[in-house]
């Protein structure tokens, strides 16, 4: 593996999980739309502006899936979002947890 590259036996490499070179064209299409400002639900409800680096499914994929039966339409516009570095590390701890069933009645 090079360096870089991410991969493990549970999630496979960027590529296999669609972040290849579509992906980043598509990341930098978004970034430029949101003007490289955050827009998570978080930062727009408190109106406070981060700068974006990442871009973000608003319904992450094994939502989708669930949703639609499959993943057709997991990267259109309407579901991508540019995202804090930070605000996208708690947003993905949420959909962990809630995953897992943590913090279910």
């Amino acid at each position: 593996m090079r360096l870089g590259q991410f991969a493990d036996s549970r999630r496979g490499s960027r590529q296999s999980r669609g972040y290849g070179a579509a992906w980043d064209r598509l990341r930098l299409r978004i970034l430029a739309r949101d003007s490289g400002i955050c827009q998570c639900d978080e930062c727009k409800s408190l109106g406070r502006l981060r700068m974006a680096t990442q871009v973000d499914h608003r319904i992450n994929k094994a939502t989708w899936k669930r949703l639609h039966g499959s993943l057709a339409g997991v990267d259109d516009d309407s579901n991508l979002q540019s995202i804090n570095a930070d605000c996208h590390k708690a947003k993905t701890a949420r959909e962990a947890q809630q995953g897992r069933g943590v913090g279910k009645v």
